[in-house]
């Protein structure tokens, strides 16, 4: 049996995904960084940036692929910052639909979380894949799993949305232009998928190469 393929690119995802456009096994899984991480912008350039973003990414799938999104929303001045509607507004403005929008549980229900919402989004597009009612899988995942640091995909998120993209968008590789440590492309590597990632830092790209998962 070959042993899955990683590679991780330590460059800037979005002029990546100009640069390198992606194949018909290709398909996406990522989460994009929060306006905490790109103090460079201010707070209305960042969801500027944001939504034009999820544009690029969804655009850069070919047609019969999909991406996912893992977005947690945040309070800001007393008010949420909703990521699921940026992304969908880059989404449809790259011609793509929404298959199915999940929610992760991040705490238990009942229980009041601050500044944090106590769920997490996963959204899936694509522009001419379809959800088949009879292969649907669940709307709400009961717990997010174990982090490998602190704005990593949780592993039970994680492992949802790989196999959803192998089992359904038939994808041999997996794609996060935002990989952080590397969380979605060790968990592809063990569903036996091979994995490209994309982080502008040094540090971090380091940690995604070399990362495993038990």
């Amino acid at each position: 049996m070959t042993t899955p393929r990683r590679t991780v690119h330590c460059a800037d995802a979005l002029q990546f995904l100009r640069e390198q456009p992606l194949g018909a096994g290709d398909a996406v899984f990522t989460s994009m960084p929060d306006s905490s991480e790109m103090k460079r912008l201010d707070f209305v350039a960042w969801q500027e940036w944001f939504a034009d973003a999820a544009r690029a990414v969804v655009a850069a799938v070919a047609p019969r692929s999909a991406a996912i999104f893992y977005q947690t929303d945040v309070k800001r001045d007393g008010a949420w910052v909703d990521k699921a509607y940026l992304v969908q507004c880059g989404a449809y403005a790259a011609g793509a639909r929404l298959l199915w929008h999940k929610i992760v549980c991040r705490a238990p229900a009942g229980i009041a979380t601050g500044a944090r919402p106590g769920y997490a989004h996963l959204l899936c597009f694509s522009t001419e894949l379809r959800d088949v009612a009879a292969r649907a899988t669940a709307d709400v995942l009961p717990e997010l799993g174990a982090m490998t640091w602190s704005r990593a995909i949780g592993r039970h998120a994680a492992e949802a949305g790989v196999a959803w993209l192998r089992e359904h968008a038939g994808a041999r590789c997996i794609v996060d232009p935002f990989c952080g440590v590397g969380t979605v492309l060790a968990v592809a590597n063990r569903q036996g998928l091979d994995a490209l990632g994309v982080e502008l830092a040094p540090s971090r790209a380091a940690k995604a190469r070399a990362l495993t998962l038990p």
